[in-house]
């Protein structure tokens, strides 16, 4: 059975008219909206609440993501991480990279939310030594090491 992604609006929300937008059947994320018009500076930085509260399923994790159309605009999501303990308003915080100012209106579509399993429980142990973590085919090879 699939895990279910609960979600509430509060009232500004609703007033508002905002959408969860759900994604087609093979989308990663959920489009989350602006429930505020913004500008941010050029270089500049703003936390945009959205007006949305997840239940997200146990051992599951919310990652807010760039929206692709955003990143062109020069807009960066950061500090996007919702643990399925959090109940509070989903805010996306985002950088402006650009040299013009960017602009969102009530109800835009400024970052997505990607739900996604993760390692809960999972114990870990400090080795001794760098080999003890054992080899890999990729070994310590980082940036661009595939080639791209």
């Amino acid at each position: 059975m699939k895990p279910c992604l609960q979600y509430f609006y509060c009232d500004e929300a609703r007033t508002a008219g905002l959408e969860l937008r759900i994604p087609r059947e093979l989308d990663a994320g959920f489009d989350l909206p602006a429930l505020e018009a913004v500008e941010i500076a050029p270089g500049g930085f703003a936390l945009i609440r959205t007006g949305i509260h997840f239940s997200i399923p146990e051992n599951w994790v919310g990652i807010i993501k760039d929206r692709s159309s955003i990143a062109l605009r020069g807009g960066a999501t950061t500090a996007g991480v919702i643990d399925a303990s959090y109940r509070g308003e989903v805010k996306v915080a985002m950088h402006n990279l650009s040299d013009a100012p960017l602009s969102f209106d009530v109800g835009e579509r400024i970052a997505q939310i990607v739900v996604t399993p993760h390692l809960a429980g999972t114990q870990s142990q400090e080795v001794a030594s760098l080999e003890d973590l054992g080899s890999s085919e990729r070994g310590s090879a980082g940036f661009g090491s595939t080639g791209t």
